[in-house]
């Protein structure tokens, strides 16, 4: 493992069935927890917007694994049928294998962790948050899916937060219609004059200050 001025950073693979998934991990020292993001459709662990807000994850002493979802194989197949980038369950399948992944490297073994999900991906993270409720300690959803989630959402405790665009309006009353089927804790930000990709100057900076007050404040463990 590389060891820069931020920390550690190296490109890693995950194990998963046969086969890995490639990922970028940065842990900054003292990293008070890791983020496991889960890209939106289309997408790669290369997404600017994701990385964008990974550093200012970072600058917040948060650990961040950006990784693929799908295989290169099933990528191209993807690219044609675009349906894999829909298939909730195996995305959040492979969020847990590398949620059990961190749990054994021993970088990140003592870190919990927290997801950020961007459009399907939110919907995956909160699916997966539901199945390890006592590994995953916050989720947060950039202009996400949640809906998408299903029946799972009754499931989620894990503190989340729902950032949607201001100008993305469908997506805005997915994401009021699954805030009132997850009991935990849930809050639903509108960023003002966004729109789904948060391309508007400043917003995807209002997105990754949000998400790391976020897991600020929801993914460290308590003293002792």
């Amino acid at each position: 493992m590389a060891t820069t001025a931020n920390g550690l950073e190296r490109p890693v693979q995950i194990p998963a069935d046969g086969f890995v998934l490639d990922a970028d991990l940065v842990v900054p020292d003292g990293a008070l927890g890791v983020v496991v993001f889960a890209h939106g459709s289309g997408s790669s662990r290369h997404s600017s917007r994701n990385r964008a807000v990974a550093r200012v994850l970072q600058q917040s002493h948060l650990a961040t694994l950006l990784m693929d979802l799908l295989t290169p194989a099933e990528e191209r197949v993807d690219e044609h049928t675009r349906q894999l980038r829909f298939d909730i369950d195996l995305l959040a399948g492979r969020l847990l294998t590398a949620t059990d992944w961190a749990s054994t490297y021993p970088a990140l073994a003592h870190l919990p962790v927290g997801y950020f999900g961007a459009s399907t991906g939110g919907g995956a993270a909160l699916v997966a948050a539901a199945e390890r409720p006592d590994r995953v300690r916050a989720v947060v959803s950039r202009g996400g899916r949640p809906d998408l989630a299903g029946a799972a959402l009754a499931r989620v405790r894990t503190p989340t937060l729902l950032i949607v665009g201001g100008r993305d309006e469908d997506v805005i009353t997915l994401n009021e219609r699954a805030r009132a089927l997850m009991p935990g804790p849930v809050e639903l930000t509108i960023v003002p004059g966004a729109t789904h990709l948060f391309e508007e100057p400043g917003t995807l900076e209002q997105v990754a200050e949000l998400a790391a007050a976020w897991f600020r404040a929801h993914v460290p463990l308590p003293p002792g």
